[in-house]
């Protein structure tokens, strides 16, 4: 068959590949799957209202599509097995036909024949079907030459624009900053925040939580609003101190969608200073407020408090419960990290927080069970006793833990050794070899001693020199 012309080839794939920013072999690529899938559509269309689609999926998988830049065309090639009897014309050819060319073929090998279709056979559907394919091609491309920037991305915070929106997802697109077109994001409905108004083409800052394969989909990027990264890197852009290295974030609990919506959304962070003269919370908080306020106007209106964290676990555990003020930390149980803190009856209800999102934070903050406790009420000796009692549970649950942990061990090393045993009765392939080679290595090395007994009138040579061979919940810490 002839070459089916395409007049301005070679400039409409370079005008492809400079608009999306793609490189022209896979603008290539792309145009020779879109004229494949056109080629089949074809073929297909030859059985419409005759027949039943009598070609399986994968049918034209032999077929394939080259083009020429040169003369501006393309052709249609199929690969064949030379076969005696021909039971597909599709994917055989008989030997008979191929040695009126080729006199030395032989059965089982493979020819790459002309099988393009003329032009005017190809049919309008077939045309819109290979530029409908070409455009998907290209955008698939594109999306994942893209994505792939963002998966090395160092910074993970991103603008992104709101584009439309799918059931309680936001469909946002955000750019790499790499000078590539924006590429589709989607913010799903428990990385949103409650306060935030998505409208169409408001801009927001997101938090790069994922790029994952989807099944046909392919690349997906996944955004977050709720990411206690994002307040991390908010502070990192309004506080000069963190950016120098003299204040650190050493963690942050974050609850951007709290369970009920009577409770609005809080981040508690903890923070330290390497030089003493430096103040961490005053420098996080600002003059008059005006770094924190910048942070909590990115997340529209989220409470942030802003603790110092301490080596001591007691203090540690009375700042994260701020702006509570509490008289007393027991540390009940250090080894499970479990605390009384006791608190001015006043302050109960702040330390404790609307439905107890204060004194969760505060644990998801520090690491450890807090328990708070009216300080009027305690009673020491009584509370001991039921924390001796608690402490009895755990140890006793840690001790079944390590005795099923022992048993499993135990049980792995006998089935170890049966399996030692059994190929020692009855030998594999590779023990054989194995088997063989220390065999050899045994015989070679039973000759040793006769060597050093023939060798031992000769003085042993003195090394020139001495050598020696060998040589929270969610947080941001």
């Amino acid at each position: 068959m002839a070459l089916v012309l395409l007049p301005g080839l070679s400039n409409l794939i370079e005008d492809i590949s400079e608009e999306k920013k793609l490189p022209a072999q896979v603008v290539e690529s792309a145009l020779r799957e879109a004229l494949l899938k056109g080629y089949e559509r074809y073929r297909r269309t030859l059985y419409l209202g005759i027949s039943e689609d009598p070609f399986e999926e994968d049918y034209f998988s032999n077929f394939d599509v080259a083009l020429d830049l040169d003369e501006e065309g393309y052709r249609v090639l199929a690969s064949k097995i030379i076969v005696e009897e021909v039971e597909s014309e599709d994917h055989q050819i008989a030997l008979a036909e191929v040695m009126q060319v080729a006199e030395d073929a032989q059965v089982g090998d493979t020819v790459v024949l002309d099988v393009t279709p003329e032009k005017e056979d190809f049919g309008r559907m077939a045309a819109a079907t290979t530029k409908q394919v070409l455009a998907q091609k290209l955008r698939d491309q594109q999306r994942r030459m893209i994505q792939e920037e963002f998966a090395d991305l160092e910074d993970p915070v991103l603008t992104a624009r709101v584009i439309r929106f799918e059931r309680q997802s936001v469909i946002m697109a955000v750019s790499s900053g790499l000078g590539r077109p924006e590429v589709e994001a989607e913010l799903p409905r428990r990385d949103q925040l409650p306060n935030d108004n998505y409208r169409a083409n408001a801009t927001f800052k997101v938090f790069l939580k994922e790029v994952s394969e989807i099944p046909r989909r392919g690349p997906q990027l996944f955004v977050s609003r709720a990411n206690a990264g994002l307040v991390v890197y908010l502070f990192e852009n309004e506080v000069p101190e963190i950016q120098e290295g003299s204040v650190r974030i050493v963690a942050v609990a974050r609850e951007a969608n709290p369970p009920s919506r009577s409770v609005g959304p809080r981040t508690k962070v903890a923070v330290d200073s390497v030089e003493r003269e430096v103040d961490p919370v005053g420098a996080c908080i600002g003059a008059r407020g005006s770094r924190i306020q910048q942070v909590v106007n990115e997340l529209r209106g989220e409470k942030i408090d802003v603790i110092r964290w301490s080596q001591d676990p007691g203090q540690y555990i009375a700042n994260s419960l701020s702006p509570a003020r509490v008289e007393a930390v027991r540390l009940v149980d250090p080894e499970g990290q479990h605390a009384h803190v006791l608190v001015p009856p006043d302050q109960l209800s702040l330390a404790i927080g609307r439905e107890g999102q204060n004194v969760r934070l505060a644990a998801r903050l520090t690491g450890w069970k807090i328990d708070i406790k009216n300080s009027t009420e305690y009673d020491q000796a009584a509370e001991d006793e039921k924390v001796s009692e608690l402490i009895a549970q755990r140890q006793e649950e840690e001790a079944l833990q390590a005795e099923a942990e022992a048993r499993l061990e135990a049980e792995q090393a006998l089935r170890a050794e049966e399996d030692a045993r059994l190929r020692e009765l009855y030998p594999l392939p590779e023990d054989e070899e194995d088997y063989g080679a220390e065999a050899s290595y045994d015989e070679a090395t039973t000759e040793e001693p006769a060597v050093e007994q023939a060798s031992e009138d000769v003085p042993e040579q003195q090394p020139a020199s001495d050598e020696v061979a060998g040589d929270d919940e969610e947080g941001a810490r």
